[in-house]
């Protein structure tokens, strides 16, 4: 019950969907010793049964993870999102009520405070933990005509988030959120502890379940919550952050089950900030394939979003880096639909079904065997690193200073 293979087939149980968050980071860090995810059915009857014998037994091909259902066996695939069109410059999202924003003082809650003041909405809220907002940035939107109160609020704290949500002017009733709280503690699966899990996943998901009980019962049109490309596709280091983010995907599409307005975007890394801001966390991401997005194109999106969008995961991607460096260590078919992803991978050296590498040496005279295992070597190392070629990589030099 943690995901949805789509019609009548409803997510039962968004908690669960953190796992598969953990286990597409698990995938990246030791692909060697991980099998995969298996979604069963609430009845696992014999027939369902034996389709996950099936799978177990194909050793994957690629398929790594999977949802068993009666009408068959389903794997993950991301697609090409259908384009929503140009929302109108002069639209306003919220005329006569007030926008809560958490996370608001943030890179990112700037970002789309501004877009909203700039669009008319009479009041915003705009919680953070210390509840400092950036110098000017109140008059800035003031300047803009919306009526601006900054909170210190932890939206983890049910209690406290309540208090803010009463607070708002009855005269400007509550109308849209925006969900956009959210901390990183980046490390590796092997050293995260589960007070690393919970303070990663509080902000984030009890959060949102919070948001989802104090807003019982109000006039809340929209609801837009700000997820990560880390709990879509996965992402090193980042298994706690990537748990979090698909437990909101997940939360966000129970929630719209049971008839309220939600939609979740799962961001690459903002240009102008956020919470991969840091130097050496987007030239990693850079080195990776993944691209700063633009901030008129991803308010755009936003806009698109608040209108009424789907869910959908937003990332400028270059994908000849990213492929191999996703794909190198470990066959996955999750890109698979891509044609981006189609015009690379015939590229890339053959995976597990090709000769393997004593096969390789074996076959070269014994005054070439040392240069041909180091031109392997240098491959495998320029794809990990995102670069575009071996002679990026130099033979002297140590795998850490390199940038492993």
């Amino acid at each position: 019950g943690a995901v949805s293979v789509g019609g009548s087939d409803r997510l039962v149980d968004p908690g669960l969907a953190a796992v598969w968050g953990l286990g597409r980071v698990a995938a990246l860090e030791v692909p060697d010793r991980w099998g995969g995810l298996v979604d069963l059915p609430e009845v696992l009857d014999v027939r369902a049964g034996a389709r996950l014998a099936g799978v177990l037994a194909a050793g994957g091909g690629g398929e790594d993870q999977v949802a068993v259902r009666g009408s068959g066996v389903f794997g993950r695939r991301l697609v090409r999102a259908v384009p929503a069109g140009a929302v109108d410059a002069s639209w306003n999202p919220c005329p006569s009520g007030t926008v809560l924003v958490t996370g608001g003082t943030g890179a990112l809650g700037v970002e789309v405070a501004r877009w909203l003041a700039g669009r008319g909405v009479p009041h915003l809220v705009l919680t953070s933990r210390r509840g400092v907002a950036p110098e000017g940035l109140v008059e800035e939107l003031s300047g803009l005509g919306a009526r601006v109160t900054v909170v210190a609020c932890d939206v983890a704290d049910r209690e406290a988030l309540a208090e803010v949500v009463a607070g708002v002017p009855v005269d400007v009733p509550l109308m849209g959120v925006v969900h956009a709280a959210g901390v990183v503690d980046d490390g590796l699966l092997e050293g995260l502890s589960s007070e690393r899990l919970v303070s990663v996943m509080a902000p984030k998901v009890d959060g949102l379940v919070n948001l989802d009980v104090v807003t019982s019962g109000l006039p809340v049109e929209w609801l837009v919550v700000f997820s990560s490309l880390a709990g879509t596709v996965g992402s090193a280091g980042q298994g706690n952050y990537a748990a979090a983010n698909a437990c909101v995907d997940a939360w966000v599409e129970w929630r719209r089950g049971r008839g309220l307005p939600a939609v979740s975007v799962a961001w690459g890394p903002w240009a102008e900030g956020g919470m991969a801001a840091g130097g050496v966390v987007v030239e990693r991401l850079r080195r990776g394939g993944v691209r700063p997005l633009d901030v008129e194109f991803a308010l755009r999106v936003f806009a698109e979003a608040v209108r009424g969008g789907v869910d959908v995961t937003v990332a400028d991607i270059d994908w000849e880096r990213f492929v191999p460096g996703f794909a190198s260590a470990r066959p996955s078919r999750l890109l698979a639909e891509l044609p981006e992803v189609a015009a690379v991978v015939p590229a890339l050296p053959a995976g597990g079904g090709g000769p393997g590498l004593r096969d390789q040496l074996e076959g070269v005279p014994d005054g070439r065997r040392r240069q041909v295992l180091l031109d392997v070597v240098r491959a495998q190392a320029a794809a990990v690193l995102g670069h575009a070629g071996a002679q990026a990589v130099e033979p002297d030099r140590a795998f850490r200073d390199l940038g492993f």
